[in-house]
């Protein structure tokens, strides 16, 4: 018997190519988004269903999973992809901003696994897949809600590992590193926009923004971070982290592998820190 998997944020670009792959594993979807596109399940209507969900609206949630257990008569897997993210100076972030990302990234993935549990359950176990970051454990400037956000779901995810194993259900953690092909970079940018920079902030945000967009790594592949949110669902081991990316593995090892005064000397470096204090003098 086809084992079911929920995926959120399916609209455009990771989560869509997620849902696509299930599939053609032989799985049935529940392919999740706040606007459904029907076309979506085209390709393979017997094994994938398009349902309304918005991770901030729990009502929205257990109605996709009651469609989906009543297509396919269980739930064996859930994949928390949807998130938002911006770019800005923190000081200078709406207070709405701030909430919209903790909405969606850290109590969004909450309510969805609180839908879920009873129907893995039921099914005598599964896997919960949370898509973080490589920002998960290292911290960058300009990023600091969505890295704080990734932090609290690494953190929540690793707690709830341990007790959620005694149910047979296995979390998963997968952080990619950056992909410039997806929606998910135009969507920050966008947002990006709408948090204006203080005056005081303007020399380092510009400079910030540059080293940014000198990423001194190779893109991580769509394909790659597909395969391997289907691995870490697949996989019965314990293992909690799936890094994928050339940068991710390298920041892995520079956060796991070295010392705090190699880790932030390294990484001053990698976001530009050095050369703003070589250019400019920090007021007192």
């Amino acid at each position: 018997m086809s084992k079911t998997v929920l995926i959120t944020g399916c609209s455009t670009g990771l989560g869509r190519s997620t849902a696509r792959h299930f599939a053609a594993q032989g799985w049935n979807v529940i392919a999740t988004m706040r606007q459904p596109d029907p076309s979506l399940a085209e390709a393979n209507p017997d094994r994938l269903i398009v349902a309304a969900l918005d991770v901030t609206d729990p009502p929205s949630i257990k109605a996709a999973i009651a469609a989906g257990v009543e297509r396919f008569g269980g739930l064996d897997a859930v994949v928390n992809n949807a998130g938002v993210s911006v770019v800005s100076v923190f000081e200078a972030t709406a207070p709405e901003t701030i909430r919209r990302v903790f909405d969606t990234n850290v109590f969004g993935p909450m309510n969805v696994i609180s839908a879920a549990l009873p129907h893995l359950q039921q099914a005598g176990g599964g896997a919960i897949v949370n898509v973080s970051s490589g920002v998960g454990f290292v911290a960058v400037p300009l990023l600091s809600l969505y890295v704080s956000s990734k932090w609290a779901l690494e953190g929540f995810s690793e707690s709830i590992a341990y007790e959620l194993e005694s149910q047979g259900i296995l979390v998963r953690l997968v952080e990619p590193g950056a992909i410039r092909t997806t929606n998910f970079s135009a969507n920050t940018m966008a947002a990006t926009q709408l948090n204006a920079v203080p005056d005081r902030y303007q020399a380092y945000f510009a400079h910030a923004l540059q080293a940014m967009m000198n990423y001194p790594f190779e893109e991580t592949a769509e394909q790659a971070v597909v395969d391997t949110i289907y691995r870490a669902t697949i996989d019965r081991s314990p293992r909690l982290r799936y890094p994928v990316g050339p940068d991710i593995e390298a920041y892995a090892q520079l956060r796991w592998s070295t010392s705090e005064d190699t880790y932030r000397t390294e990484m001053a470096r990698l976001v530009g820190q050095d050369t703003w204090r070589a250019t400019f003098k920090t007021p007192a």
